[in-house]
Formats: structure tokens, C-alpha cells, sequence
């Protein structure tokens, strides 16, 4: 390097910049699909075909969405140090590291850190719980309101008249249905879609916010966050506070 104060620190490890990847691609998909179920009226999509196909092809994003979300949560109990539980969620000392790190920042002269500073640390556990509200409450839609997997055998079964064979209901469509069950299945599925549909404003609210603060971070303390998510090193120019990977 041209300057000898810059120094590269191992930082994040491939599954996670995998993770990273895949979710950023998974969570655009879901937003555009989404999107199009929410307005299809006024997109003119009115038939029952293609509110299945843009359910279904929501849903197998989804799909990739959970498997990729539980394989990042189970790294975070053998992934590198950076990648591990007790360096995201908040513990013991993490209050007196936050008013050290937004004193650093008041100075002029930010802590540098390997992995994610305080403020990061708080963003990473608010987007994965709401990653996780998501992932929940997608599959149970998934499973009531097109039968998919998980749940929708279970589904099509409680739902299916005497004499019907669950695998031949089709979804949004009532035939061979047991009315009361129909009706009690829709209060049992329509709070969940409430739930799914504000966690997912929430979630794009905080994606915005945090697109804007890696770019600011980039750009106030250096540290090569966004070029770090596709090498895995983070270049800093002074010694971080949380170690040497």
C-alpha cells in the first residue's frame, strides 16, 4: 500500500459476505413481488392465475430468504469472531462501549473497529429480528393462503369439506372448502399478514437508513466498509478497539 498507516484486518468471513449477498438479491426480490401482490388491482392483475403466480414465485424467494437467514444464524455460533453472537447482541459493558464510541465521534476522532462499531451492532440486531419476524410469519401465509410448505398440508387438511380431497383445493378459490373453517382459518391468517406487511415497511425503512450509514461511516472514518463485504478485509488506519483478527 502507498500509505504505511493503512493496515488490512481479516474482518468479515465468506459465509457472511454469502449471507449478505443472497439476502440483499432475496429481500429486492420479495420487495418487487411484493409490491406487485399489494397493487395488483391497480396493476390490473385480477385473475386467480396470476395471483398464485405471484404469490408462488414471492414464496420461493422466501424460501431462499429463511434457508439463507437460518444458516446465518446458525454461523453465528461457529463463524469467525466477527461473525459470532457475542460480538452483535448488546452485553455486558455494551453501554459504556456506545457513549466511548459516540465520545470518539464528538472528538473528531472515531473508533475504528474490525467488525461492527456500537450503533452497527444495534442496526445488525434490529434487522435481523425483524428479518426473523419476516421469515415467520411468511411461511405461515405461505401455508394458509397457497399451501405450501411447511404448513399447508396441515392446512389444506383442516380446511377441506367431508369427502374432499385436500390436495385438490385451489387456493383463493372456496370450492371444496368447509365454510366455517374457511372463515376460521382467514382470522387466524389475517393478523399474521398484517404483522408480515408492517415489518416489511419497517424493514425497508431500516435498509434505507442503513445504506445511508455505511456510506456516511465510509465516508467520516474510512475502514472500507462496503469493499469489505466483497473481500472480507476492512483496511484501517488506526489500531481497532475491538482487537486484531
Amino acid at each position: 500500500m502507498n500509505n504505511p498507516q493503512l493496515r488490512p484486518y481479516k474482518a468479515w468471513d465468506l459465509p457472511v459476505r454469502i449471507f449478505h449477498w443472497v439476502n440483499f438479491t432475496a429481500v429486492i426480490g420479495l420487495i418487487i413481488f411484493g409490491l406487485l401482490m399489494l397493487f395488483k388491482k391497480e396493476l390490473g392483475i385480477t385473475s386467480i392465475e396470476a395471483k398464485i403466480s405471484l404469490k408462488t414465485i414471492h414464496v420461493i424467494i422466501g424460501y431462499v430468504f429463511v434457508l439463507n437467514l437460518a444458516v446465518r444464524i446458525f454461523w453465528g455460533f461457529i463463524g469467525n469472531r466477527h461473525a459470532r453472537w457475542r460480538s452483535i447482541l448488546p452485553g455486558r459493558g455494551f453501554v459504556q462501549a456506545l457513549r466511548d464510541y459516540r465520545a470518539s465521534v464528538s472528538a473528531g476522532k472515531p473508533q475504528q473497529f474490525i467488525g461492527h462499531n456500537p450503533p452497527g451492532r444495534l442496526a445488525v440486531c434490529a434487522l435481523l429480528l425483524l428479518m426473523v419476524v419476516m421469515a415467520s410469519t411468511g411461511l405461515i401465509r405461505a401455508g394458509t393462503d397457497i399451501y405450501y410448505p411447511p404448513f399447508g398440508s396441515l392446512v389444506a387438511g383442516y380446511v377441506a369439506a367431508p369427502g374432499t380431497d385436500p390436495a385438490s383445493l385451489v387456493p383463493y378459490d372456496p370450492t371444496g372448502m368447509e365454510p366455517s373453517r374457511a372463515e376460521a382459518l382467514k382470522a387466524f391468517k389475517d393478523p399474521f399478514g398484517i404483522i408480515h406487511l408492517y415489518t416489511a415497511y419497517m424493514l425497508m425503512f431500516l435498509i434505507v437508513i442503513h445504506i445511508f450509514a455505511v456510506v456516511f461511516v465510509e465516508v467520516r472514518e474510512g475502514g472500507s466498509l462496503i469493499s469489505a463485504m466483497f473481500s472480507g478485509n476492512k483496511v484501517l488506519s488506526g489500531k481497532p478497539v475491538n482487537g486484531e483478527s
